[in-house]
């Protein structure tokens, strides 16, 4: 399957299932939404991953009351 150009958003993306998911997709050529919890671990995560136009939101799913 083609992933370039086209976009993947990932929740919990800052560490494990997530994170690694986020890595193969961006090698891939997908741009990548991060979401969690944790920013720093976001962020950090995007200065790692290859490509472009990768954005970090950050979300926690248990509080559905923040996401609009």
């Amino acid at each position: 399957m083609q992933y370039n150009n086209k976009t993947v958003w990932i929740t919990g993306a800052s560490s494990g299932i997530g994170k690694e998911l986020a890595i193969q997709f961006a090698e891939l050529g997908a741009r990548v939404i991060l979401s969690a919890r944790n920013v720093d671990k976001l962020n950090d995560l995007k200065a790692t991953l290859k490509g472009e136009g990768h954005l970090v939101v950050p979300l926690d799913l248990a509080q559905p009351e923040h996401v609009q």
